[in-house]
């Protein structure tokens, strides 16, 4: 069906930042194509506009469903990474619409207010679509949506240091964490470093959140060793497997660490950085959330 392939790509869009998951995009996508393929196609006057009201109201309702499981997640809760290419198709504002720091922020807000926020910031809709699509009127949805801009205005960091400094920071991250280096990961990190690392009980990860030079650093470094490297890969059922690589690739718009193993991704790291110093790290090793990516 031409016509849905057409607009395949900005539904599973649509979907993943309403959602921060990947594989419950895909499912909301397909189940949109489903419906779309039991109407009278030639019916419908505008298809796009059906296809992100259905694809929509279908993230709304999975969101709901998601943030209860979230609640039994072992360990910390971290959005799905996805590839995004520096140059490509996606217009700037699009591109900052994925950043790991702005899904986070999305994740405190009411599933209707995270859907008016991303249709309206995001994908520029006018309030009296985005109204009819979440089933509100329009004047309250204008309120959810002002709601929604303020409180992510308050909570979304920002950071002021270009990609160009991203990449050569997370390059130098690699080096001292690959290494073992103590002393090169100090250099790197703000005084208040903080580490998130999301394992969802897959894999081996901190259960809580680490802060501190010291912490972080040494949580690090010993990670890297044998024995923690060979626990680790038996945890994701890679036993004996120890050919680790490590590369840079664009994660969510910005640099990120991607570690991996017998052809397959089996960790990234996305670093929050001010001032030439790391302020955070989200960890991700869940396989189930980066096991569509492709290893650098």
């Amino acid at each position: 069906m031409p016509t849905f392939e057409e607009h395949r790509s900005l539904l599973t869009g649509v979907a993943y930042r309403i959602l921060g998951s990947v594989a419950d995009a895909e499912d909301v996508v397909q189940e949109t194509w489903l419906r779309w393929s039991g109407v009278d196609q030639e019916a419908v006057d505008d298809p796009k506009a059906y296809l992100v009201r259905v694809t929509s109201r279908l993230a709304i309702d999975r969101l709901r469903w998601a943030k209860s499981r979230r609640e039994s997640y072992v360990g910390p809760w971290l959005p799905e990474p996805i590839s995004t290419a520096p140059d490509g198709a996606e217009r700037a504002e699009l591109a900052e619409s994925v950043e790991l720091a702005l899904l986070l922020v999305l994740e405190t807000l009411s599933p209707l207010e995270r859907a008016v926020f991303v249709l309206r910031e995001a994908f520029d809709l006018p309030f009296s679509e985005i109204a009819e699509i979440i089933g509100r009127a329009e004047p309250a949805t204008r309120q959810l949506a002002r709601r929604a801009r303020d409180h992510v205005r308050e909570r979304r960091p920002r950071f002021d240091v270009d990609r160009d400094e991203r990449r050569r920071i997370t390059e130098r991250f690699i080096d001292a964490a690959a290494g073992g280096d103590i002393d090169g990961l100090i250099k790197l990190f703000a005084s208040e470093v903080t580490m998130v690392s999301d394992g969802g009980g897959k894999a081996r990860a901190a259960l809580r959140v680490i802060t501190g030079v010291d912490n972080v650093s040494r949580w690090l470094v010993s990670i890297n060793s044998p024995a923690n490297i060979a626990s680790f890969m038996a945890s994701i059922g890679m036993a004996g497997i120890s050919d680790l690589s490590f590369g840079v690739a664009t994660m969510n718009n910005a640099p990120a660490m991607v570690i991996s193993a017998g052809g397959r991704v089996i960790t990234v790291a996305s670093l929050l950085i001010s001032d030439e110093k790391i302020d955070t790290i989200y960890l991700i090793a869940n396989p189930e959330k980066i096991s569509h990516l492709q290893p650098v």
